[in-house]
């Protein structure tokens, strides 16, 4: 038997969008609909009239288009893309939710479906209750679902509520049940969408764990959203990128992750440099550069590098402090730098000073990083300005020697200079 589960082939979904036509349509108000009322007994009692429909002003929109992809038993798969790609919409086909417009699915196994807060539960029923309906709609007995209760109960961590019905829970208590239930009622294929943001960073943790187990060890399917590509690159090696309702790209999840982050940034801006926008006022980081030893922000790994920073001063104070932080291509925060002097010249008069970081030797690892800037008035904790994914820049390696393979992506996040002993008999 095949070890495809789930395959999916020219698969598009098309919604008809209504727009209203100025003059034509608008919003009614009070006396708009008190008048239409007196109209409508007008007409009851006249006789009957043909009355000309205005067209309706329809346009279709594809949500997802074309797309075709097959999806092995045991893998666990990242599905990312921007706000509108046709993440979500293709969760809801795959779960059968909506049904698509043309292509074919074909899903081997019982699907279980965590998509938003606020459905799969009946919310008049108790917790205890959502878990033997859901179990049941997965189609197991009850036996089966009573060998997994005391697991679904403890991992979800509402002991104390279980008899309460779920429409009293809150939206951290709804989503840790609704997790615990599809994660454990062993549906062949598990699918999870953002909806885990709802919970805290202990929780998000556990459930990773969980769904790494539910691949790795149980041998099941796992389909995961979400907009945190750190948690992507944790729990999955395969990510399908969708970009306006297609597949951009299906592979590994390094090479993905780089391409959302740099479709993420703006293609007119050069690399390794910012601009600030020219009717920007008030204390502001007029631009940045990221000095790299290839230029273009190309950088090799173990050489000097240098990040400079333009600071337009309108309103000088005594206790402006600038910081920037290195950012992974995974947004992981990997390292920051403070520039805090007491003399200097911007915390006593207005105008532009340039300040400059160099680095000797920088040992990040090869990949796609960005920087974040902090401006802020300490005294009084007011933030200024606070810059995101600005200055892309590579770390390359191609200049480092590595015997018998290559580098690989992702095997560290810096690399030290380190010096081995021979290795020495003592028995």
């Amino acid at each position: 038997m095949s070890d495809t589960i789930i395959r999916v082939k020219n698969l598009g979904k098309k919604y008809l969008i209504s727009h209203q036509e100025e003059g034509k349509y608008r919003y009614k108000t009070l006396r708009d609909i008190v008048t239409g009322s007196l109209r409508s007994l007008g007409k009851n009692l006249l006789p009957a009239k043909q009355e000309k429909k205005l067209p309706l002003n329809r346009e279709e929109f594809w949500a997802l288009n074309d797309v075709s992809f097959e999806i092995n038993q045991g893998e666990a798969i990242g599905v990312i893309g921007r706000n509108g790609a046709g993440k979500s919409t293709l969760l809801k086909l795959l779960s059968r939710i909506t049904e698509p417009s043309r292509g074919q699915i074909a899903v081997r196994g019982r699907v279980a479906s965590l998509l938003e807060v606020g459905t799969g539960f009946h919310p008049e029923l108790t917790g205890r209750e959502n878990i033997y309906l859901n179990g049941a709609i997965l189609g197991m007995g009850r036996l089966e679902i009573k060998k997994k209760f005391d697991e679904i109960v403890a991992f979800a961590e509402i002991e104390r509520f279980l008899d309460t019905p779920v429409k009293r829970y809150s939206s951290g208590m709804y989503v840790r049940l609704a997790f615990a239930v599809a994660a454990h009622l062993e549906p062949e294929i598990l699918i999870v969408d953002e909806v885990l943001a709802v919970g805290d960073a202990a929780f998000q943790k556990k459930c990773l764990g969980k769904m790494g187990d539910v691949a790795t060890k149980e041998g099941r399917t796992v389909l995961f959203v979400s907009h945190s590509m750190q948690a992507i690159a944790q729990l999955t090696q395969r990510s399908i990128l969708l970009y306006k309702g297609n597949v951009q790209f299906d592979g590994k999840t390094d090479q993905a992750v780089r391409l959302y982050i740099a479709g993420q940034k703006d293609e007119s801006e050069p690399q390794g440099y910012y601009q600030a926008p020219s009717n920007k006022n008030g204390n502001h980081v007029a631009w940045a550069k990221v000095h790299t030893s290839e230029g273009d922000g190309v950088h090799c790994w173990g050489r000097a590098i240098a990040f400079e920073f333009a600071l337009s001063i309108t309103q000088p104070h005594e206790s402006l402090w600038f910081s920037f932080q290195v950012i992974s291509a995974l947004q992981q925060p990997i390292s920051i730098f403070w520039f805090y002097d007491p003399e200097a010249a911007f915390r006593r008069e207005p105008g532009t000073f340039i300040v400059r970081c160099e680095i000797p030797k920088l040992r990040l690892y090869m990949g796609s990083y960005t920087l974040t800037t902090w401006f802020s008035e300490r005294r009084s904790e007011t933030m200024l300005e606070n810059l995101r994914n600005i200055c892309q820049f590579e770390v390359v390696m191609h200049e480092i020697e590595r015997p018998e393979y290559q580098w690989q992506a992702d095997e560290c996040t810096y690399l030290e200079d380190a010096f081995w002993q021979s290795a020495e008999k003592i028995g």
